[in-house]
């Protein structure tokens, strides 16, 4: 199983500070993901990860090939940060 895209979840969520230890519910956020993962819930060839979009400051679901890396899905969708971007005034 690859965890590297939720191993550095906690690097992901606060880029502008220095690494800080991950809070409690950022570890209970990645040992799910790991669990989701383990259970094979999307399939054998897909993971689920957790991304923050720096832009529009939210926090995106992604399914994605294991092997490839490529997208499968993604809430929100790349629209919807768009619009969350641009409302934001960013």
């Amino acid at each position: 199983m690859n965890t590297s895209s939720i191993s550095n979840l906690a690097s992901h969520v606060n880029t502008a500070a220095p690494a800080k230890p991950p809070s409690q519910d950022q570890k209970t956020l990645i040992q799910a993901v790991k669990t989701v993962n383990d259970a094979q819930l999307f399939g054998q060839e897909n993971e689920l990860t957790f991304i923050i979009d720096r832009a529009a400051q939210i926090a995106v679901v992604r399914i994605v090939n294991r092997k490839t890396g490529a997208l499968v899905q993604q809430i929100p969708t790349q629209q919807v940060l768009k619009l969350a971007e641009e409302s934001s005034g960013r």
